[in-house]
């Protein structure tokens, strides 16, 4: 499915290769307002422009107006990025069973340290709610938040294709073995 804006939240590519600890930590401080040292300045991600002060995402700031245009119809203020709609997406197709927590998490989009810390805030924030199996289903209020970033996404109401399962061109990475090399040393292993 084409995407139809790039104007919205997204996390970077390579969250995998951060520590447990600091991944908590950048989660947990994303939108809090920072102020630049005296004498410099920050760049804004989305304007280019140069703020004294701005929310942080990951790395990048934002300036409040620019913050604010990145925040989806129906979001209440969370930051939604594709993660959230993977998440959001899959509790809403579900049939006649709420989808397991664990199988949500795997096929989220994202790896499933930050998935875990997402579904917890979905949970919080009242986009989600579990049954006692740990099963998740979407709430009235999830629903509109699932629609606002659909619609930021794709400029479209959310279907199933837009899922990151239902992705024809999600490539499932591999991990080549490498060969031996012939040496005299005898392998003790």
């Amino acid at each position: 499915m084409q995407r139809k804006s790039n104007i919205y939240f997204s996390y970077p590519p390579n969250l995998h290769e951060m520590d447990l600890a600091t991944l908590v930590s950048m989660y947990r401080e994303r939108g809090i307002p920072k102020k630049s040292k005296p004498g410099e300045y920050f760049g804004c991600a989305l304007t280019q422009k140069m703020i004294k002060k701005g929310k942080w995402w990951f790395g990048l700031y934002y300036g409040q107006q620019a913050w604010n245009d990145l925040l989806t119809n129906g979001c209440e203020g969370y930051p939604l990025t594709e993660v959230e709609m993977n998440i959001l997406g899959l509790a809403m197709i579900a049939d006649t069973q709420p989808p397991e927590r664990e199988y949500v998490e795997q096929h989220s989009g994202a790896i499933a340290k930050l998935a875990y810390m997402i579904v917890n805030d979905l949970k919080e924030y009242g986009f989600l709610s579990t049954n006692e199996q740990e099963c998740l289903m979407i709430t009235p209020r999830g629903e509109k938040a699932l629609q606002g970033v659909a619609r930021r996404i794709y400029d479209k109401k959310f279907t199933a294709d837009m899922l990151h399962i239902n992705q024809s061109d999600t490539v499932q990475p591999s991990i080549q073995r490498a060969k031996k090399k012939e040496s005299e040393q005898t392998d003790l292993f």
